[in-house]
């Protein structure tokens, strides 16, 4: 696979090396030539952080985007598009975190990987590209 999008749980459990991480998953970002992290996962971690919803991230918050380099990740662009089909989206998750990271998948037309099987609601969609997780998109 050429490019994959990581969940914001997904890549703070790549950085603990967390065994939550599923090995499909994990096998799924290794051989993957480019790791994106969508730039509304430093503002969820940061603000889960902050509210004490996440007290175990507290060591990396200050270093994420510098985490995200070491590992070879990159941050996914963001654009007044993916925002609009963020907001726009035929889709009743509410969460706006979970909402622009799917936009993200979209307009990128990669893969997300995602515990979190709210985002199989959206399978429907000619131009959804798919979640990973115990299952590659295409359900192989």
């Amino acid at each position: 696979m050429r490019a994959v999008l990581l969940d914001t749980h997904t890549w703070v459990w790549s950085l603990f090396r967390s065994a939550d991480l599923d090995p499909v998953a994990r096998r799924v970002i290794e051989a993957a030539q480019v790791v994106h992290v969508a730039p509304c996962s430093f503002h969820e971690i940061t603000q889960k952080h902050r509210s004490g919803k996440w007290p175990e991230v507290g060591p990396l918050v200050t270093r994420l985007p510098a985490l995200l380099r070491a590992q070879g990740g990159s941050v996914a662009p963001y654009s007044a598009e993916m925002a609009v089909l963020s907001g726009s989206m035929d889709w009743a998750h509410r969460d706006p975190f979970d909402r622009m990271i799917a936009a993200t998948a979209i307009e990128l037309a990669c893969p997300l990987i995602s515990k979190d099987s709210a985002f199989d609601d959206l399978d429907a969609r000619a131009d959804w590209p798919g979640r990973i997780w115990n299952r590659l998109p295409g359900g192989t």
